[in-house]
C-alpha cells in the first residue's frame, strides 16, 4: 500500500515537532495557519455576553463581555497549535479495479501533550465516488487518530490528490487554524475484468490439451514433438516415424503436442470506431475486458502474450511475456487509455508490428466492424500481416441492433429505425465476410460473450497447431 507523508514518519513527527517544515512567512499557508478563525461556539458566546448586558446591569456595561470573550479567544488561540505541526498521512491503495471498492485512510500525529480536535478535507476527484472526502478526528496526546472512507471509482484513469486542508480548533472550541498541507499521492483505476470467471474456464481446455487429454494430440496432433508410441489403428500414416518402425519391427508413430512459448499479440483499437457505447460501456472496454481474459488463458498456457495499443498512432507497447505479473502489465498499460477522435491507423499499427515481432505469432486485432473503417482502412492493410502471421478480429455485437430489426412498428419512424438496424447489420456480416475470405478468423460477438468465444478461438487455433 502506497503512502504519502508530509515532514517524514508519524512517530519521529510527534517526538520531534520542530523538525516538521512550515511555511514561508508571506505564504498563504503561513497566513493561513497563523490568523485564528473564531468558530460558532464564540459566536454564541459573544451572544450569551450580549444577553447578560441586556438583562443584567453590569459596572462596565458591554465591554466587560466583550473583554471576557476576548481573553478567552486569546488564550484558545495561543494553545491550539499550528497546523503544520500536525502529522498528517494518506494512505491510498495503489490500485482498484473499476467498479471495485478500496479503502482510503488518513492518520493524524498530536505532537503536543494535550489532546486536538482535528478536522481533514481532502482533494478527490468527484469520479472516484469516495463515500466522504472530509474527516473529524479527536487525538489524544501524543496520539495517533486515524479515518476510513470508502472508495467506489466510476472513471478508469491515474488520480492524483495533491493537497489536504488541515483544520485545528483549540481546546476551548473558540478558534479554529486551518492551512492546506501538499499532500501527494497517486491511485490507479484499472479495467473491469468482468470475464475472469469464463477465463478460468477456458483454462480446464488449456489444461486438457496440454496433458494430453484431447483426441487430437492422442492421435498426433499438434506440431511440436513428443514422444514415439505404438501405431493403434485410427492414426494417421502420415505421423508414422518409419525409422524406428524399420528399428523394432512394428510400426511407431510419433506424437505432438500443441507448442508452448509461443507468441500472441493483442492489437487494441483506440480510435473513433471505439468510443461507442454498448450496454452503457465505451466499445474500448470491452475491449479491454477480452484483452485481459485472453492474455490469463494464453500466459497460463505457456505462451508469451504482447499488447500493441493504437489509434491514429501507436500509444503504446508491452512486449510478450508469459510470467505471472503480466497482466498486471497489460492492465497498467489500458488503464489510462480513452478513444481518440481520429481515424485508426491500421496500416501504421501493423507495420510497427511487424517490425517489433518478426517470428510467426498469433495477432488479434480489437477492433470494431464499422462498413467504412473496415473496407476503406482495414482490409488494404490485411495482407501485411497475413503472410507472415495467423490473425483474429474481434468486435462487439450491439444487441440494440438485433432488437430494433426485429421490431416492426407500426409509424414510419419505427419502420425506418428497423430499416436502418437491418442495413447495418448486413453491412457488419459483409465487412466480416471480407475479412474471412482473405484469411483472417472473425470473432463478433455480444459483449457478455466476446470474451469467451475469443479464448476458444485462441485455444481451437493452438489446437490445430495453427499459431
Amino acid at each position: 500500500m502506497s503512502s504519502a507523508t508530509i515532514g517524514g514518519d508519524l512517530a519521529e513527527r510527534t517526538r520531534r515537532p520542530a523538525d516538521v517544515a512550515r511555511p514561508t512567512r508571506g505564504s498563504r499557508a503561513w497566513w493561513a495557519g497563523t490568523l485564528p478563525v473564531p468558530t460558532l461556539r464564540c459566536a454564541a458566546l459573544v451572544g450569551v455576553g450580549a444577553l447578560l448586558v441586556l438583562l443584567v446591569e453590569l459596572p462596565l456595561g458591554v465591554l466587560l463581555p466583550l473583554a471576557v470573550v476576548l481573553v478567552l479567544v486569546i488564550l484558545d488561540a495561543a494553545l491550539a497549535p499550528a497546523p503544520w505541526r500536525v502529522g498528517v498521512e494518506r494512505r491510498l491503495p495503489p490500485v482498484i479495479p473499476l467498479d471495485d471498492e478500496g479503502e482510503l485512510s488518513w492518520r493524524v500525529a498530536n505532537p503536543t501533550r494535550r489532546g486536538l480536535s482535528v478536522g481533514l478535507a481532502d482533494e478527490l476527484a468527484p469520479s472516484l465516488g469516495a463515500t466522504t472526502r472530509r474527516a473529524r478526528l479527536r487525538v489524544a496526546p501524543h496520539g495517533v487518530g486515524t479515518a476510513r472512507a470508502r472508495l467506489r471509482p466510476r472513471r478508469r484513469g491515474t488520480f492524483r490528490p495533491t493537497r489536504v486542508t488541515v483544520r485545528v480548533t483549540g481546546p476551548l472550541g473558540l478558534v479554529t487554524r486551518q492551512a492546506e498541507r501538499d499532500l501527494p499521492g497517486s491511485l490507479q483505476v484499472h479495467p473491469t475484468f468482468r470475464s475472469r470467471r469464463a477465463a478460468e474456464l477456458r483454462l480446464r481446455r488449456a489444461r486438457t490439451l496440454e496433458q494430453g487429454q484431447r483426441s487430437v494430440r492422442g492421435r498426433g496432433g499438434g506440431t511440436e514433438f513428443e514422444s514415439l508410441r505404438d501405431y493403434v489403428q485410427g492414426d494417421e500414416f502420415r505421423h508414422v516415424d518409419w525409422a524406428a518402425t524399420a528399428r523394432l519391427g512394428h510400426p511407431i508413430v510419433r506424437t505432438h503436442r500443441a507448442e508452448r512459448n509461443q507468441t500472441v499479440v493483442i492489437l487494441l483499437d483506440t480510435g473513433r470506431v471505439m468510443a461507442g457505447l454498448v450496454d452503457g460501456v465505451p466499445r474500448l472496454d470491452h475491449g479491454m475486458d477480452a484483452t485481459l481474459a485472453l492474455a490469463t488463458v494464453a500466459t497460463r498456457s505457456g505462451d508469451r502474450t504482447g499488447l500493441v495499443a493504437f489509434g491514429a498512432a501507436v500509444r503504446g507497447v508491452v512486449p510478450p511475456r508469459h510470467d505471472v505479473g503480466q497482466l498486471r502489465r497489460l492492465s497498467t498499460a489500458m488503464h489510462a487509455l480513452e478513444p481518440e477522435l481520429a481515424e485508426s491507423a491500421y496500416r501504421d499499427a501493423f507495420v510497427a508490428t511487424l517490425a517489433r515481432f518478426r517470428k510467426r505469432a498469433l495477432l488479434v486485432v480489437v477492433t470494431e466492424l464499422a462498413s467504412e473503417a473496415v473496407q476503406e482502412t482495414l482490409l488494404p492493410a490485411l495482407p501485411l500481416v497475413l503472410r507472415e502471421h495467423a490473425v483474429v478480429v474481434a468486435s462487439v455485437q450491439d444487441p440494440a441492433l438485433a432488437a430494433f430489426a426485429g421490431q416492426g412498428g407500426e409509424g414510419p419512424a419505427e419502420a425506418y429505425r428497423a430499416a436502418a438496424a437491418a442495413g447495418i447489420l448486413a453491412e457488419r456480416r459483409r465487412a466480416a465476410a471480407r475479412l474471412r475470405r482473405l484469411g483472417a478468423r472473425v470473432v463478433d460477438a455480444p459483449a457478455d460473450e466476446l470474451a469467451a468465444r475469443l479464448a476458444d478461438a485462441y485455444l481451437d487455433l493452438k489446437g490445430r497447431g495453427s499459431l
